[in-house]
């Protein structure tokens, strides 16, 4: 008897084994070698572009609001394929418009979160109209300190790699933005 229950055992070894779930797999960090941050759990996106790579870090402390709304956006994929609709050489490179004029957005606005962050060389912000309520999707990278705009604007993020990607980008160009690490 033993060994009738012993090959039933056998038999029905697999079939219990298969129901098993798998163990997730394990996601390393998309964040290249040499590429340091400020705080280690802040979100990190990539924007793809025919030019090259750049990775912003994202400053949830600073912005929460705004870095919200980046991911939210990335992440439903609105940025793929918007090009940078504004190129001012020595300003700043600026995309995000759905319709690629400048006047477009998300549907939605969100409230200013100035800050003490400045604009400096690869920092990312938010474009707005005049009122400073009025941002939504479409963002800045500047090419150069600009303090003229500090506590005018919201800074959400800052430029950690492709550091020469900024400078090739040309009106017209196009995007692709993903998340690479996302908030903790």
């Amino acid at each position: 008897m033993w060994q009738a229950l012993l090959i039933a055992l056998i038999l029905t070894a697999p079939m219990a084994m298969a129901q098993v779930p798998a163990a997730e797999p394990v996601v390393t960090s998309q964040i290249p070698a040499g590429v340091t941050l400020e705080k280690a759990t802040n979100p990190v996106i990539k924007i793809s572009t025919e030019k090259g790579d750049m990775l912003l870090e994202l400053f949830p402390d600073a912005a929460p609001k705004h870095v919200e709304g980046m991911l939210t956006l990335t992440k439903k994929g609105y940025y793929n394929n918007l090009t940078f609709h504004r190129v001012v050489s020595g300003f700043v490179i600026q995309g995000g418009c759905p319709l690629g004029t400048g006047t477009g957005g998300p549907g939605y606005t969100l409230p200013a979160e100035f800050n003490a962050r400045k604009h400096l060389k690869g920092t990312l912000a938010m474009a707005r109209s005049s009122d400073p309520n009025s941002g939504g999707s479409q963002f800045y990278i500047c090419l150069d300190t600009i303090p003229h705009l500090d506590n005018q604007y919201t800074v959400f993020g800052q430029l950690v790699s492709g550091h020469d990607v900024p400078e090739k980008i040309k009106q017209g160009d196009k995007m692709q933005v993903s998340v690479i690490q996302d908030q903790q």
